[in-house]
């Protein structure tokens, strides 16, 4: 099979790397991979991984984008793709006028990843339409039938994302070198019980309900210690230093430590004795929330989206009714008081994702 999938751009994101995986296992299994992309820092690895990287600027949210769907027909033209994989809005716009333009019979089969809770508009519904529709969770699917009557719920294919199992081994411990830096670098951290909330700094990812959460705890918990792991944009700057001086107000500057964007997600992850996932909105899926557990690490989150169906499935006692924030820190002083155990995970694996997707590639084409 040859395949092609279409994305803005190659930075970074969980769009990206799910086409990423995809590259790598269709080349694994002997297939062509094609990537169409404005480029970006994520090319050298698909690159050296075996796929055709095709540099073409459809990025943009921009009328301007309209001049790319000459280039993109001839380039669907000229490498003749049997299937068309679009993972973004954009793209998928394009694609829909650059296939009008070829004849049905030379046309590619076109296939569609729903990776978000788009806003509900004409614009998003072209997410929809294609001969088969994949949701990365059942939250997806229950957004797509609820807002897109259109498309029918037979194209709609469920299929997970997956990490990894091998690079977030359950028992998981950073070396002992790592340890010597981050104590280093935040001696605060050492001897605590870290309660860790992973992702950017945005007003979305909950970091006042986790000051709150701090402010109610300390004083019965002074060994108790919260950790946020992940950067914030220059655009962000003025909501961090809003959060800087609420923990100063509250006097939480010992108990809380900001740091920063970080490669070592893993590391941090199992060092954490809590992970939280306290998104004002639901995810679509919540891979960080799956890497915690995968390396051993409880979860505690709100019960909705993807996050509410990984921990139904490896970790239940860590769903918490949506803003229940009374439940939220009972279930944290459980944790402190009476560690806990998470079975390894056997659930959302990378190579299953890639199967299932490689299957719906050729089921397509057979039909």
């Amino acid at each position: 099979m040859k395949v092609m999938q279409l994305l803005p751009e190659l930075n970074s994101g969980g769009v990206e790397r799910g086409t990423l995986e995809i590259a790598r296992a269709l080349v694994a299994d002997g297939h062509e991979s094609l990537v169409v992309s404005n480029g970006g820092r994520l090319v050298p690895e698909l690159e050296a991984e075996g796929t055709t990287h095709l540099t073409l600027p459809i990025h943009k949210k921009a009328v301007s984008s309209l001049w790319q769907i000459r280039p993109l027909r001839k380039l669907i033209e000229q490498h003749q793709p049997d299937i068309v994989h679009v993972r973004s809005r954009v793209p998928a716009w394009l694609t829909h006028f650059a296939l009008k333009g070829i004849t049905v019979e030379k046309r590619p089969h076109l296939i569609s990843t729903v990776h978000g809770f788009y806003s509900i508009n004409r614009y998003s519904a072209i997410m929809t339409q294609a001969e088969k529709v994949i949701a990365v969770s059942n939250s997806v699917v229950k957004y797509i039938t609820d807002h897109y009557k259109n498309c029918p719920p037979e194209d709609i294919v469920r299929i997970y994302r997956g990490i990894d199992p091998a690079a977030f081994p359950h028992g998981y411990q950073p070396s002992a070198q790592w340890f010597q830096h981050t104590f280093q670098d935040f001696p605060q951290l050492e001897n605590k019980f870290l309660i860790c909330l992973p992702g950017r700094i945005t007003r979305l990812k909950g970091h006042e309900t986790l000051i709150e959460l701090m402010e109610q705890l300390h004083t019965q918990y002074p060994n108790v210690h919260a950790v946020v792991v992940g950067g914030a944009d220059p655009k962000k700057a003025a909501y961090l230093d809003e959060l800087e001086n609420t923990i100063q107000s509250k006097n939480l500057r010992d108990q809380i430590t900001f740091v920063g964007h970080r490669s070592d997600i893993r590391e941090w992850l199992a060092f954490s004795d809590v992970v939280l996932s306290l998104s004002n909105q639901a995810e679509t899926f919540g891979r960080t929330a799956l890497e915690a557990l995968s390396v051993g690490t409880p979860v505690i989150g709100w019960d909705r989206g993807g996050v509410a169906e990984i921990l139904a499935n490896v970790y239940p006692q860590g769903k918490i009714a949506v803003d229940d924030k009374v439940t939220l820190l009972n279930a944290v002083k459980l944790h402190i008081d009476t560690p806990q155990q998470v079975a390894p995970v056997t659930q959302f694996s990378l190579k299953d994702m890639c199967d299932q997707t490689i299957q719906l590639y050729q089921q397509v084409l057979n039909q």
